[in-house]
């Protein structure tokens, strides 16, 4: 069998469908504009379930008694083949991908009520594609014709997400591999971002640094679209334009990360263009630093989610006391919110096959607890806006640090490596 983790999920899936049936479709090919199609991308349940890589495709997995896994997918056709590349074919793809059955996609508006009938639960991720919505719905329709002749369509429609996304929140060792060597990647494209910077060059030259080192090493591209901030352009969370000089005595942000086999990794590094922080842009960057590690060292097994995002956020309201931006006790910042202005996010989300991956943050009225194989993100941030209230030596300064982190067993791995620390920062940028 070529993918036995995809398999065992699949497995480990049925086993909570009772005698149900769920429903799975890969994401369809898009248009960019009249006969060219953005790249295509795989939907990230499906693939979490087969590693199948091709659109036009559809996952079936049958609870109950008698199990099975069906794929339906492309038939071969060497015509296509010869202008879009190589096709499995149900039977190939069957094979390879360890499914028990497989069929023509052309099959499964036929088979899929006879699939349904008679069952108690369907299961489909419903809202997430209302196209599929609408398929769903004819073959329910479908079955409810042959009542007469007994057949008896589901009496329970269930929203798959939320098996699939407890499944996805802890990572197996096969998904924990693949993340590290994204990281890894990314890791060496902020790097070479650093060692390439120079005052002069464009927000979307270092982009481009990036995006050359991404796909040397292997990786499939961009995780999502990245920023490459410049002076007060770092202040604006999700700027993407990247289209401004680099001023000489100005820090540049890089939120970027790496896709590699659909999982994600997601780094942000803040440098001075010019090689060396100012002392005003050492004390922000100093601050933000110590409440990513102060964040870090909350992350354990049994900590509620929330946890390392209060304790980054302590360290930075006592930061922004220190700069004379606020004034009062930590406390009494953190209770009336008066930090906000200055940091507006939380410190971190889930990562995996989607760089804000599936997995809920609560569960009823409290945070998730942490425990092993979690997977997520880290990054503080300060960013000081120009204004009436603000000290000129720190106008337009804006930090954020950002490393991705499992849960182990008795803490964390920060598995992220690029440069961090001022020295060390300003030993890569350093032109001899």
């Amino acid at each position: 069998m070529k993918h036995p983790p995809y398999s065992k999920r699949r497995a480990q899936l049925i086993a909570q469908l009772g005698d149900g049936v769920a429903i799975v479709p890969t994401a369809p090919e898009r248009v960019r504009n009249r006969d060219s199609h953005h790249p295509y991308r795989f939907d990230s349940y499906f693939w979490y379930l087969s590693g199948f890589p091709e659109p036009e495709a559809v996952i079936v997995l049958v609870g109950g008694k008698t199990p099975k896994t069906i794929l339906f997918c492309r038939e071969k056709n060497e015509e296509r083949e010869t202008w879009d590349g190589f096709r499995y074919g149900p039977e190939a793809a069957r094979d390879a991908y360890g499914f028990d059955e497989s069929y023509p996609i052309a099959e499964l508006e036929q088979q899929l009520p006879e699939l349904i009938a008679n069952r108690s639960t369907l299961w489909h991720s419903l809202g997430h594609d209302a196209e599929w919505d609408i398929k769903i719905a004819a073959a329910l329709n479908a079955v409810r014709a042959q009542s007469r002749a007994g057949k008896r369509a589901p009496g329970e429609l269930r929203d798959l997400r939320g098996l699939l996304d407890s499944m996805r929140l802890t990572k197996d060792t096969h998904e924990m591999a693949i993340m590290r060597r994204a990281a890894d990647i990314a890791s060496a494209g902020h790097a070479r971002a650093m060692r390439a910077c120079a005052p002069g060059m464009a927000e979307y030259e270092l982009e481009a640094e990036l995006s050359y080192e991404f796909r040397k090493r292997g990786a499939d591209g961009h995780a999502y679209t990245p920023i490459v901030a410049s002076g007060a352009n770092a202040c604006i969370l999700h700027y993407v334009e990247n289209n401004k000089l680099l001023a000489e005595h100005t820090l540049v942000l890089i939120d970027a990360g790496c896709e590699l086999g659909g999982y994600a990794s997601d780094i942000t590094r803040t440098f001075p263009v010019g090689g060396r922080f100012s002392a005003a842009q050492r004390d922000v960057y100093e601050i933000v630093l110590a409440a990513q590690a102060a964040a870090i060292a909350a992350v354990k097994p049994g900590a509620p989610f929330m946890a390392y995002h209060e304790a980054a956020l302590r360290v930075l309201a006592q930061g922004l006391i220190d700069l004379k931006l606020l004034s009062g006790s930590v406390d009494s910042v953190i209770e009336s919110e008066a930090y906000k202005p200055f940091y507006m996010h939380r410190t971190g989300h889930w990562l995996g096959l989607d760089v804000h991956d599936a997995g809920e943050y609560k569960a009823g009225e409290d945070w998730v607890a942490l425990a092993p194989g979690m997977t997520l993100t880290v990054e503080p941030g300060l960013y000081i806006r120009p204004g009436a209230d603000v000290p000129k030596h720190l106008h337009g300064i804006g930090v954020r640090i950002e490393d991705d982190v499992f849960v182990t067993a008795d803490g964390c791995d920060v598995y992220t490596s690029a440069p961090k620390t001022v020295a060390d920062i300003e030993e890569t940028m350093r032109r001899d």
